[in-house]
């Protein structure tokens, strides 16, 4: 929720910006449509596997569970939740 309310507290177009993921350049990404999260993070682990520490991945993941399950996923396994504003999800791969 912090994300959120640090979204509210900034300029509408700011916030829109954010949203959209001004600024960022992802190395690879993929839309995983509304694909469960038990199938999303099985395929989402090969996709980070030959990506380079420290590379960017958008996702796109409209299934509601993965508002909670990927957050909770990056922790588990190191990688960083760069940004999340559903269903774009932004993931740093994690150091070897």
């Amino acid at each position: 929720m912090e994300r959120h309310e640090r979204r509210e507290n900034m300029s509408s177009a700011a916030a829109r910006r954010m949203e959209g993921g001004e600024g960022l350049h992802p190395d690879a990404e993929w839309d995983a449509g509304d694909m469960g999260c038990g199938e999303l993070v099985l395929e989402l682990r090969m996709r980070l596997q030959p990506m380079q520490p420290g590379q960017l991945f958008k996702l796109t993941a409209r299934d509601p569970g993965a508002l909670e399950d990927l957050p909770a996923w990056c922790r588990l396994t190191g990688h960083r939740l760069v940004m999340a504003v559903h269903p774009v999800y932004w993931i740093g791969r994690r150091e070897d």
